[in-house]
């Protein structure tokens, strides 16, 4: 964070990112850069890295289905704007787009930002589907450029087939940057170097003005290339350098749904090795994945196939079984969750208390709060209901806009009745009621403290505390009865 603070006191950081191509590859209506990965789009988790950079400002280029972008752009804005944790949020506030239409290449594109790029800032060139360069990576490029050169964010790879190639000075690998000649432009030497350019740059913005001002389009693509501002560079005497990284997957863009499906797996894995460094306890890395923001304590334990999603928290010594689904819940100390338990608090939130088992095959739907050693069994869903500590519904029940006491036991095929066809109404059970099998409660209704209510009872009225409460018809039994049969035709 110091080299962050540091680089901001001498340059600001203004953050072009490129989104504006269409991604035939990726053969979907929706824009390539808002295709998702971990739960966020393409363009989020580069805008996000940006935000995390302390930039000044981003500037998102669009182009193909604009208005598209534009919108999901906003919604990126708002969202983070909202939320309650302020820290580097700024970015959000200003975010700009600039429009490329039609697309005559990358160094055209760039040119469309250049009137909202203050002259006396850093540029920093992303694209809006390369979602995984990390922070590090990119303060090191600023770095390089020292506030008056352009600097390039260059790796090897055994096969560099599609990329632009990085030309140096001599032909020395630690010599200055000469040019970037991109493929269909290469000559077969010139595609043999194996170091390539990933389309990533930090440059002046009063220098990468008028290197911009000079671009043509005399190549085999009659494109404007942004590579082109490495001669130009050179030409004036300007030095170029190179920070090369050997990770591929911080350069990795998404072309393909499969090149999508692979950059998700190194991402999870990545998440995986993360939580486990902390002392989270995974049982498979390769069956685990994040879609959000997850915190854990410690001593924390994750079976397979488990997604979390939003804000989840989990608190030391919870256990999560397999194949779980969790989204924005809190879920605290040495709480269970069977496996096969769906949890989606959305807006509301879900709250586990302390020592609560959840599952198998439970629910817990938004605004369920349970309480300590709350249990929720198998096909139990909750929604918008408090359960206070030690309350238990163990069997196939629903618990819908209620408040349930302390020790309740809520039989197994109950229900509470909350909605009325036009308007949801809460049911009240107080501390200690016993709620048999096959109960109906029709809401607005209370049952009083230490009450039980009958199995097979459908009730209407509130009850009083501490009564046996009975509400079904007389049992009657007919001997010697004889079932129909069927008539022979």
């Amino acid at each position: 964070m110091t080299l962050t603070k540091n680089i901001e006191a001498q340059w600001p950081i203004d953050v072009v990112i490129m989104a504006a191509g269409k991604g035939t590859r990726m053969k979907s209506a929706l824009p390539k850069v808002l295709h998702r990965l971990g739960g966020k789009s393409l363009l989020q988790h580069v805008i996000d890295t940006a935000a995390h950079l302390n930039a000044r400002q981003a500037v998102v280029i669009t182009g193909h289905e604009s208005n598209i972008v534009q919108n999901a752009i906003n919604k990126i804005a708002s969202q983070a704007i909202n939320t309650p944790d302020k820290g580097q949020k700024s970015i959000y506030s200003q975010i700009k787009s600039v429009l490329q239409e039609p697309q005559h290449g990358t160094g055209h594109a760039v040119q469309q930002a250049v009137p909202v790029l203050p002259d006396d800032g850093m540029v920093l060139v992303l694209s809006g589907d390369v979602p995984l360069t990390q922070v590090g990576t990119l303060q090191a490029l600023i770095k390089a450029t020292g506030g008056d050169k352009l600097a390039l964010l260059t790796i090897d790879f055994a096969n560099p087939t599609g990329y632009g190639r990085v030309l140096r000075k001599d032909g020395a690998v630690d010599g200055s940057v000469q040019a970037i000649v991109e493929q269909k432009d290469a000559n077969e030497a010139q595609k043999r170097i194996s170091e390539i350019y990933s389309g990533i740059m930090a440059v002046p913005a009063q220098l990468l003005k008028v290197w911009l001002a000079r671009l043509d389009n005399k190549n085999a693509q009659n494109e404007y290339y942004l590579t082109d501002i490495v001669k130009f560079a050179v030409a004036d005497g300007m030095t170029v350098v190179a920070h090369k990284i050997d990770d591929a997957a911080q350069v990795a863009g998404v072309n393909s749904p499969v090149q999508l499906a692979e950059l998700e797996r190194t991402f999870q894995l990545r998440q995986a090795q993360h939580f486990m460094e902390q002392g989270v306890r995974i049982a498979d890395p390769a069956r685990f994945d994040v879609r959000g923001d997850l915190t854990c304590g410690q001593d924390v334990e994750i079976d397979i196939n488990c997604i979390f999603a939003g804000s989840v928290s989990l608190g030391s010594n919870v256990r999560i079984g397999a194949h779980c689904h969790i989204t924005n819940a809190n879920i605290a100390e040495g709480a269970v969750i069977h496996p096969y338990t769906h949890i989606d608090g959305e807006k509301l939130g879900v709250t586990v208390g302390e020592g609560a088992l959840v599952g198998p095959f439970a629910r817990l739907r938004p605004g369920a709060d349970l309480g300590k050693e709350v249990h929720i069994g198998n096909f139990v869903e909750v929604k918008n209901a408090t359960l206070a500590d030690g309350a238990k519904a163990n069997h196939l029940a629903y618990l819908g806009d209620a408040t349930v006491g302390e020790r309740v036991n809520f039989g197994a095929g109950s229900i509470t009745a909350n909605y009325d066809g036009a308007n949801k109404h809460r049911t009240v059970i107080e501390a200690d009621v016993h709620v048999g099998s096959n109960c109906v409660l029709v809401a607005p209704i209370t049952l009083g403290a230490g009450g039980t209510v009958g199995g097979g009872s459908t009730l209407t009225k509130s009850t009083a505390a501490n009564a046996l409460t009975v509400s079904r018809a007389k049992q009657i039994s007919i001997a010697n009865w004889q079932r129909p049969v069927k008539q022979k035709k």
